[in-house]
């Protein structure tokens, strides 16, 4: 994401005026106010802040109908910007659980999907290197194999820790000293703040998949992400297979996608496995991309996923639109440019308020538009609780139109996206909008579940076609089934349930959100109609 496309445009006062006038009534839609105001808004920067992360949830929030009054949220009462947010995520409940959409447990206290983004500190490190493919960081993840085996769970090529030696599958026995790496609560806050803190270098001690051990110290420096971790083909009895490991849906990857699904088609591969093991989302355009490559060509011109905004924003009258707080936000053009835009609702450039937000809109259908010469019979997700948003919003997409089969564990459930809203100094990002397939499926809260559930195996290589998952997926090519031998289940069930230590299906998604909390889980949607 642009991190300025706002700040030059967005005036706090003018929003907090048009607040003011519009969310003292206690109707729970926000009604039409005044396009000049005559009052000035009085506050601190602060206070006026608050009021417009009000104001823009009220509006824009999926959920809105949901929130309180102002005068009953009381939003500068608030002790941060943080604590308004969650409190103001907690009112939406889900009738199928009884809990908030955004609920993720009692005692957290950050919301499942909404969050800020101030430009220097935690989100923005991973929507940097998750969304825009640039980072400056270490380069890796890890993730606990058994509650006494910390493993790194992935590395970016180019990053300082690939530089180092680090690879999928390394165990590590030492961080900045500490040898007493046993999952516990303590040692993931010491863990959170040396790999994913700010600290300039961490010193670690490994073992390589060699069996060879290594110290290295391991300092933050910039690199340009590359999501593709891996690609392979294999042969599956007599078929081939394409393989490829995609960690983000970047802004940067399309020719990269374009050509490891390209090398696919020339090897003569006719199912793909999709690894979205650690994929936690990104842009809509990037998802689009992929869906395109693996879907059938019959569907192109057929709708790909429809995307339903709330209520009010359907049905914006031209009164309405001239008097959102919508009107604040520039709608650029695909250069991060204002659009001039005299006739639009503030008669100088073109808005988010200028948009078609109804449900019917061609701008809110996507349709198929089929690329590549892959002719697939069928495409293989390889998922877990990391599995988040755009990954979901591209298996849900296929499901409808071709054979799917989904490996591993139920996704993370996020069915909701968002596009920037730049207030002030501050990036908010809440639920604006809901995904469903051509078949009208969607909300999938809880997540996508899976055709095979099964652990993954962090003591192997990508590739290697050992590790679990890998395997299901090869196996059920080559015999167009899960079911294995008695043979071949030591294998495939490396990581079962009778190991004491192993961690259970909760303890790993648990663990997973608790280690490198600042992990993006998203799906951004930012249009660049022309005006």
């Amino acid at each position: 994401m642009k991190k300025n496309l706002f700040k030059s445009v967005f005036i706090i006062a003018i929003v907090a005026v048009t607040f003011l006038n519009a969310c003292k009534k206690a109707s729970t839609t926000p009604e039409v106010t005044p396009t000049t105001p005559t009052t000035t808004a009085t506050g601190t920067r602060d206070e006026l802040t608050k009021d417009s992360i009000f104001l823009y949830a009220k509006e824009l929030y999926y959920w809105n109908t949901s929130l309180p009054t102002y005068d009953a949220f009381k939003p500068r009462s608030f002790s941060s910007n943080e604590t308004e947010l969650f409190a103001l995520t907690q009112y939406s409940n889900n009738p199928e659980t009884g809990k908030p959409y955004e609920y993720v447990s009692s005692t957290a206290t950050s919301p499942k999907y909404s969050f800020f983004d101030y430009g220097t500190t935690g989100k923005t490190a991973s929507l940097k290197a998750d969304v825009n493919g640039t980072e400056n960081d270490y380069g890796f993840s890890v993730l606990y194999n058994t509650t006494t085996d910390l493993r790194v769970k992935y590395v970016y090529a180019n990053s300082p820790a690939s530089q180092q030696g680090l690879t999928r599958g390394c165990r590590l026995t030492a961080v900045n000293g500490r040898t007493s790496l046993t999952y516990t609560s303590a040692n993931v806050t010491f863990l959170n703040d040396a790999l994913f803190g700010t600290n300039a270098s961490v010193s670690l001690t490994f073992v390589d998949l060699a069996g060879a051990t290594k110290t290295v110290t391991v300092t933050r420096a910039t690199y340009t992400v590359n999501p593709i971790l891996f690609t392979n083909v294999y042969t599956a009895g007599t078929k081939k297979v394409g393989y490829i490991v995609f960690n983000s849906f970047t802004n940067n990857a399309s020719a990269a996608i374009s050509t490891a699904f390209s090398n696919f088609a020339t090897q003569g591969v006719t199912e793909v496995v999709v690894d979205l093991r650690y994929n936690g989302g990104g842009y809509v355009s990037t998802a689009t991309q992929i869906i395109n490559i693996l879907s059938p060509s019959a569907q192109t011109g057929n709708t790909m996923f429809t995307s339903y905004y709330n209520a009010y924003l359907q049905g914006l009258t031209t009164a309405q639109r001239k008097a959102s707080v919508l009107a604040h936000q520039p709608l650029l053009d695909g250069s991060g440019k204002l659009q001039t835009f005299t006739t639009g609702v503030n008669g100088k450039y073109a808005t988010y308020a200028d948009l078609d937000y109804s449900a019917s809109s061609s701008d809110n259908i996507e349709k198929f538009a089929k690329s590549g010469s892959l002719n697939l019979s069928r495409v293989y997700f390889i998922v877990t609780g990391s599995t988040a948003s755009a990954s979901e919003l591209t298996v849900n997409s296929l499901k409808p139109v071709m054979d799917v089969k989904l490996i591993g564990t139920t996704t993370y459930g996020k069915p909701v996206g968002f596009f920037p809203i730049r207030i002030d100094k501050v990036d908010m990002y809440i639920p604006e909008f809901e995904t469903k397939n051509q078949a009208g499926t969607g909300g999938y809260y809880s997540g996508l579940t899976v055709d095979k559930e099964a652990y993954e195996d962090l003591t192997k290589a990508w590739g290697d076609e050992s590790e679990t998952l890998l395997a299901y997926a090869l196996l059920y090519a080559k015999t167009g089934s899960f079911v294995t031998s008695a043979a071949k289940t030591s294998s495939l069930s490396a990581q079962s349930t009778t190991m004491p230590e192993r961690l259970s299906v909760a303890e790993i998604k648990l663990v997973s959100d608790q280690l490198d909390q600042n992990s993006f889980k998203g799906m951004v949607f930012e249009p660049h109609k022309k005006f």
